[in-house]
């Protein structure tokens, strides 16, 4: 006797309840006329901003520049300046030398005239000695 097996019931599969979905939004990639119009604009902001900054930087440099001749002149007024005050100082020196030397000299032919006068005063005493 074959041993007939028991029938299981089936379970039927239930049926998933559907749910919305929802659709990534797909961007919408911009037309190259769009893309072409965009490069333009971005380039035409970057080309005024550095037109900008190069209008600030010459005049940035102009104004150095103009400060930088004031200053060169005002160093060249103090240095002739300066100098003018050192040609005075040396011509004094030159000038106080020069009757320092005149007034040495002057001593010397003193002392020699007095040198001169002592040697006849001492030769004369010599003499009145000698002609006793």
């Amino acid at each position: 006797m074959a041993v007939a097996k028991k029938k299981t019931a089936r379970k039927t599969a239930t049926p998933k309840k559907r749910t919305a979905t929802r659709k990534k939004a797909v961007s919408a990639k911009p037309s190259a006329a769009t893309r072409r119009k965009l490069a333009d604009e971005k380039r035409k902001a970057l080309t005024n901003k550095l037109r900008d900054d190069l209008k600030t930087t010459k005049e940035a440099l102009r104004y150095a520049k103009q400060a930088a001749k004031d200053e060169v002149k005002l160093a060249k007024e103090a240095a002739q300046s300066e100098i003018a005050v050192l040609k005075d100082q040396l011509a004094a020196a030159l000038k106080r030398e020069k009757e320092l030397l005149k007034l040495a000299e002057k001593k010397t032919r003193m002392m020699i005239a007095a040198g001169e006068k002592w040697e006849k005063q001492q030769i004369n005493k010599i003499k009145k000695i000698v002609g006793r």
